[in-house]
């Protein structure tokens, strides 16, 4: 995949940032007593396997004016080592614009993760094109690629027409485009007709479409894969007829990508993966990782099949750098990989967990 050159940002993703708060040491929400509190995002997610690794990254957003959790969210794009900009919203009383809140149980064992999704009075929902100078960002300072989330798209009407903008303004200027559909029910609920459109315009643009069987079948009206056997790996010529019917719709675009995952208990799954990359299918077969957390693991991958294409390496190694960045995120107490660097990611795609002195 060629990119455009002299571009001052590797990625970009436009995003509503927010705080995840989840009990330590695995319990249940209703029995927590302590609580880990972070700031995330499924945009930043996907692109911190990039900041991490020395890769320039800028961050779209909003920002409650003078809120402490707007300064730790600042405080923690910082240290994730990524720009960012965004309008300064005024908090409007006790009843105003706020940052999301996700509340988190991560499973354990047979009892599986649960997560509650606190968006009211989101601040993010407010983001317009209008706030952004697009034509300096993409024309003048340049983009390599944008990655563009469902979530975000489809967030508010505000946010659709945003996303569509950097989209079309990103397509006129070189760059190119990643999609992950990230279909959400409450977010489409009475905006079916609209949302359709907006998605639709957008994967006609992108060069990369990313979803699960949910993602294509309910936000680009493409047939899931057919049930056959049992298992994940049973399902693997669904999932490939799928991307098929995909291709045929949005043929701009050259890569397409899904996660397979299959769940023996909430800290061991089957992990795998099915890319069709610029006319080659490429597959890892599902094998078994152990999960601390499995959130932000679809992220994980994203974040490492871009890095991989920024990078410029052979098409094989894409989809084993994305598995393997998914793994790691699924790792960590954060729902985003902070790899330590390259060599990390590939002893855990080769299955190397030996210590490292």
């Amino acid at each position: 995949m060629k990119l455009k050159a002299d571009c001052k940002y590797a990625l970009l993703v436009p995003t509503s940032m927010g705080l995840r708060i989840t009990p330590v040491n695995g319990q249940p929400v209703h029995c927590g007593g302590m609580f880990q509190m972070q700031a995330t995002s499924a945009e930043t997610n996907v692109a911190s396997v990039a900041s991490y690794l020395g890769l320039p990254v800028k961050v779209l957003t909003a920002f409650v004016k003078g809120s402490p959790i707007s300064r730790l969210i600042k405080d923690n794009l910082a240290s994730r080592h990524m720009d960012y900009e965004g309008p300064e919203v005024e908090q409007g009383g006790p009843w105003g614009y706020r940052h999301q809140i996700n509340i988190a149980d991560s499973g354990y064992g047979s009892r599986g993760p649960r997560v509650w999704n606190d968006r009211s009075g989101e601040v993010g929902r407010t983001l317009k094109a209008a706030d952004f100078d697009l034509e300096r960002i993409f024309a003048s300072e340049g983009v390599q690629v944008v990655h563009l989330s469902g979530l975000i798209a489809a967030l508010s009407p505000d946010t659709s027409r945003f996303c569509l903008e950097i989209a079309r303004v990103a397509k006129r200027n070189g760059s190119k485009i990643a999609f992950d559909l990230n279909y959400r029910a409450s977010f489409w609920k009475g905006r079916e007709a609209e949302l359709s459109e907006v998605f639709s315009e957008i994967a006609g643009l992108a060069d990369i479409l990313v979803g699960n069987e949910e993602d294509f079948q309910l936000c680009l009206g493409v047939q899931g894969p057919e049930a056959g056997g049992e298992g994940i790996g049973a399902k693997i010529d669904g999932f490939k007829g799928m991307i098929e019917c995909v291709r045929k719709r949005y043929p701009n675009a050259s890569v397409f990508g899904t996660t397979l995952r299959q769940v023996v208990d909430t800290n061991r799954h089957l992990w795998g993966a099915l890319l069709f990359a610029e006319g080659e299918w490429q597959l890892v077969e599902p094998r078994e990782i152990t999960v601390l957390d499995r959130i932000g693991g679809g992220d994980g991958f994203v974040g490492g099949l871009l890095y991989a294409i920024l990078k410029d390496w052979p098409r094989e190694k894409w989809i084993q750098f994305g598995w393997a960045c998914g793994a790691l995120a699924t790792t960590l107490l954060t729902d985003y990989g902070q790899p330590a660097d390259e060599d990390q990611v590939w002893a855990i795609w080769k299955g190397n967990a030996r210590v490292q002195r």
